[in-house]
């Protein structure tokens, strides 16, 4: 289970940079998501016949990402990095998704979930540099 503060903080937030790879060569994309914290999962909306990062996280379903505070104030940074398994969303996924962001219903999108693995949060606001961890147990 995450930490409350990584939660809040995960809640409070609707966009992630997500990071794929074909062939060693990275590639990141920006992506709306919602979080359920039960089961730490995202779920984001992309068309992997379309999308770049959709194709490549199909055929290496081992993704990461971050998702992080922009702020100049050195003392309020805060933000997370995480890896994690992209797979087809189920339907409390996609539910929490169209909780989120209703109005994406009209669109249709396909729904795409992503397992958190691992996740790093760093939160300078408990202290300079200070790292919370989290470990997914299978």
């Amino acid at each position: 289970m995450l930490e409350p503060i990584i939660t809040a903080f995960l809640k409070k937030h609707h966009l992630l940079t997500l990071a794929t790879s074909h062939n060693n060569i990275p590639y990141c994309a920006s992506c709306f998501y919602s979080f359920i914290e039960e089961s730490a999962t995202f779920v984001i909306a992309t068309d992997v016949t379309k999308t770049r990062h959709g194709k490549e996280a199909i055929e290496n379903t081992y993704v990461a990402g971050t998702v992080a505070l922009e702020t100049k104030m050195v003392g309020k940074i805060q933000g997370v990095q995480f890896n994690g398994e992209f797979q087809e969303a189920n339907d409390v996924e996609k539910k929490a998704y169209f909780k989120r962001f209703p109005y994406a219903l009209a669109m249709q999108p396909t729904l795409w979930s992503i397992k958190i693995t691992y996740l790093k949060f760093t939160d300078n606001s408990l202290g300079f540099g200070k790292k919370l961890e989290f470990f997914a147990s299978n």
